[in-house]
C-alpha cells in the first residue's frame, strides 16, 4: 500500500453553474458554501427584474389583441365578410404573439420571486452573490458539485508516486470520525505540489453519506494485488526465527509461522498455513484474548 492524506472535495468534472435566464435582485440566501442539500432544497430566493416582468406583461396583452382579433376575422369569415388570407394572417399574429409569451415565460418574467433549487442532491461549493446584489441574466449565481461528483483529492511522498496508476482501488478513513469510503485512482499528478511537496492523486469516492466537503481523509492506494490473511496488529508476534501468530487449534494455542505482506495499518496482512475457522490470539496485556 501507498499512505496518502487529503481532502474531500469536488470533482471539477462534475461541477455545475447555476444560474437563471432572467436579471434579478437576491432577497434571500437559504445556504451558506460547504452546504450539503438534497435535491429540491432552496438555494436562493430572486426578486424578477421589474423590466422582464414588464416585457412579459406587454405579451400577455399582446396574446389577449391578437386572440380577440382571430376571433372577430374567424366570424367575419363565415359571414363571407372576410378573406382566407385575413383570416390566415390573423391565426398567425396568434401564433406569433403566443411565441412571444412563452419567450417571456421561460426568461422568468411571469414570478415576482424565483426560487433557486437544487438540481440534484450535493454540495454548494461556492456562493457568487451576496444578499440584496443585482445580477444580469445567466450571471454566476451557485458553484454545486452533485454528491455522485465528491471526490478524494490526496498527497503521497514524491518517492511513492511512481508506484500509484489510474484504475488502482483506494480506501478512505475520515480523519475525525469513523467514516470509511472507497474508491478508485482517477487521476496522477506529474509534479510535486510546491506548498505540500507531495504530488496530487484524485480518486473517486462511492457514497461520502453525511461526510462533508473538505473534510479531512486518510487513505491507502493498493499499488499491488495479493492474497493474504487479515490478522490483528496485536496478534502478530516476531522472535529469532521470524513473525508468528498462535491460533486456537483443538482448545490449545498453536504457534503458525507467518510472512508478513502488508505491514501498515490493522489489521496487517500476512501469509502462512492459518484457518479461517481457527480464532486467532490478540495479546493485550498480561492475558491473551481471542
Amino acid at each position: 500500500y501507498v499512505e496518502a492524506y487529503g481532502v474531500l472535495t469536488g470533482d471539477a468534472r462534475h461541477a455545475q453553474t447555476l444560474t437563471l435566464p432572467q436579471a434579478g435582485q437576491v432577497v434571500a440566501a437559504e445556504v451558506t458554501p460547504g452546504r450539503r442539500v438534497r435535491k429540491g432544497q432552496p438555494l436562493l430566493r430572486v426578486a424578477t427584474d421589474p423590466n422582464a416582468m414588464s416585457a412579459y406583461r406587454q405579451a400577455v396583452s399582446a396574446v389577449d389583441q391578437a386572440r380577440a382579433e382571430w376571433t372577430r376575422t374567424q366570424r367575419l369569415h363565415d359571414e363571407k365578410l372576410a378573406t382566407n388570407s385575413q383570416l390566415d394572417a390573423a391565426r398567425k399574429a396568434l401564433a406569433d404573439a403566443q411565441a412571444a409569451l412563452d419567450a417571456q415565460t421561460r426568461l422568468g418574467g411571469a414570478q415576482a420571486i424565483v426560487t433557486l433549487d437544487a438540481p440534484v442532491d450535493g454540495v454548494v461549493t461556492a456562493l457568487d452573490v451576496q444578499l440584496g446584489e443585482r445580477f444580469a441574466s445567466g450571471a454566476r449565481l451557485v458553484e454545486f458539485t452533485p454528491q455522485v461528483g465528491l471526490a478524494a483529492l490526496l498527497g503521497v511522498e514524491p518517492e511513492q508516486a511512481a508506484r500509484v496508476r489510474p484504475g488502482m482501488d483506494a480506501s478512505f478513513n475520515a480523519v475525525y470520525g469513523t467514516t470509511s469510503l472507497h474508491g478508485t485512482v482517477m487521476t496522477v499528478g506529474d509534479a510535486v505540489d510546491p506548498q505540500s511537496h507531495l504530488v496530487d492523486v484524485l480518486a473517486t469516492v462511492g457514497d461520502p453519506g453525511r461526510l462533508a466537503a473538505g473534510s479531512a481523509l486518510s487513505g491507502r492506494i493498493a499499488v499491488a494485488k495479493f492474497k493474504a490473511w487479515a490478522v490483528p496488529r496485536d496478534a502478530l508476534l516476531s522472535d529469532g526465527k521470524g513473525d508468528y501468530v498462535f491460533h486456537i487449534e483443538h482448545g490449545k494455542a498453536q504457534r503458525a509461522d507467518v510472512k508478513v505482506l502488508a505491514p501498515s495499518g490493522d489489521p496487517v496482512g500476512v501469509a502462512g498455513k492459518l484457518d479461517a475457522h481457527a480464532p486467532v490470539i490478540t495479546l493485550g496485556g498480561d492475558d491473551g484474548r481471542a
